[in-house]
């Protein structure tokens, strides 16, 4: 079978037979192309960018990503153990620069746990706007009971008993927050 390249350089393998016709998980399609991409910022694993808030902390994950692993010369044939250790370059939120120096030793033992070696000895920074992270969605409150009661009443009329249902939630949402948009313009 011959080799397909992406534009990333990352090889391809045709799908085979075992494959054709199921699903397969994202993050395992994604690797032959992320991977060439992360090892030539010297971060030979993807876990540590996707698992970032997990391994530091969502404290620290909120104002430093993962940049750069700059890992030093090495000589001939060495004792992985007698290496000097590589350097983490972090993007910080400028902001937040002196609080990630202080933080720098928490994050090179949590990062290093997560390698399963100690193999970051450094920190350095780089103050730079950092990549938006999605924030979970808050639940919207339950409606409150005058409302849900107001709203029946409006769609009283409507003979689709699901198309009822749904307008009598809509409603009351409607209601309440038309109510809580009023109190907050009140001085």
């Amino acid at each position: 079978m011959a080799k397909e390249i992406s534009g990333g350089g990352a090889i391809l393998k045709p799908l085979g037979d075992k494959m054709r016709g199921r699903a397969a998980q994202v993050g395992a399609l994604l690797a032959g192309v992320v991977e060439p991409t992360l090892a030539a910022r010297g971060l030979g694993q993807m876990s540590l960018i996707a698992d970032w808030p997990a391994i530091v902390g969502a404290d620290i994950a909120r104002y430093a990503q993962p940049a750069q692993i700059q890992w030093p010369p090495r000589g001939g044939k060495q004792n992985p153990a007698e290496a000097a250790p590589a350097t983490l370059v972090l993007r910080i939120d400028p902001a937040f620069a002196l609080e990630a120096q202080h933080a720098a030793q928490i994050v090179i033992a949590r990062v290093n746990a997560h390698l399963g070696w100690r193999c970051i000895g450094r920190i350095a920074f780089r103050q730079a706007p950092l990549a938006e992270t999605r924030r979970p969605r808050r639940a919207a409150p339950a409606p409150s009971e005058a409302s849900q009661a107001r709203a029946a009443t409006l769609a009283a009329p409507i003979a689709d008993e699901e198309l009822r249902a749904a307008l009598t939630r809509l409603g009351a949402r409607a209601i309440d927050s038309e109510k809580r948009r009023v109190r907050r313009e009140e001085p």
